[in-house]
């Protein structure tokens, strides 16, 4: 072998061993790479399942009855509604007393006709129809007698306030005028909600849970209303007070809006 075949010989092994490395380096670089993603991705997942388990549920699960699944869509409708106007009446205790009372009876009359109704629908289902027709024959006189002036005969009738057939003996009547006015923002809602069920047992808890909800949500109008209690004070305000002539009385400077 000639010197020159000698040389060209090393500068292959050369190539050849320059290449290996080459390789060997880009593949780990190429391992190195892949790493740093998987790292970033663990990283990202764990920042993600962090911020999840900080954060409250806006948006629980459904409940496993579709009544109270009803029900608190309904109330997210018709409780801004009775907070806004419980805590206008604040004269007296009574006022709101008679709300509460009016709005609780008003809602449990207008389910009973829907309740009846639905279980007459389901008797009727379940019996066989029995057809029998009756047919009065009234020989009165005035029966016959035909009023080309209604008009005239319905102004003599005295108009009766619609109030009074909602109201509750002994109440307070603003507790009662201001839950009629109420009453009629959120009724068709509340009988449109219990029409949506059939099941039996969502239309009971759906019942039982609205009455109970409404008591407890006026309970907590009231806690949040403190109407007429002390107005909260702190010791720098004490202190201030006691330092000024005649303990305060009189002392305190008046600004003048008529500069």
């Amino acid at each position: 072998m000639n010197e020159e075949t000698l040389r060209n010989s090393i500068r292959q092994a050369i190539r050849i061993v320059k290449k290996k490395r080459l390789i060997n380096e880009n593949k780990k670089a190429l391992e190195e790479t892949k790493l740093r993603e998987s790292v970033r991705r663990l990283i990202d997942i764990e920042m993600r399942l962090m911020k999840e388990a900080s954060t409250p549920d806006n948006d629980p699960a459904p409940h496993g009855n579709t009544g109270i699944n009803v029900l608190e869509d309904l109330l997210k409708k018709i409780i801004p509604i009775l907070e806004t106007d419980y805590k206008l009446l604040t004269t007296s205790l009574e006022q709101r007393e008679s709300f509460r009372s009016h709005i609780v009876n008003a809602v449990v009359g207008a389910l009973t006709p829907v309740e009846a109704n639905n279980d007459a629908e389901q008797n009727q289902q379940n019996e066989p129809v029995a057809e029998e027709i009756d047919i009065d024959v009234v020989d009165d006189e005035e029966s016959k007698f035909i009023d080309i002036n209604p008009e005239a005969a319905a102004e003599e009738e005295e108009e009766e306030d619609p109030r009074d057939g909602f109201g509750i003996e002994g109440a307070d009547v603003t507790g009662r005028n201001m839950a009629y006015s109420s009453f009629k923002k959120i009724e068709s809602s509340i009988v449109d909600a219990y029409d949506l069920l059939s099941n039996s047992e969502d239309q009971e808890l759906f019942y039982d849970y609205l009455i109970a909800n409404l008591k407890l949500y006026f309970d907590k109008f009231e806690d949040e209303l403190e109407v007429g209690g002390e107005e909260p004070t702190n010791q720098a305000y004490d202190t201030a007070k006691q330092s000024q002539p005649d303990g305060g009385a009189g002392g305190e400077e008046e600004i003048d809006f008529n500069l």
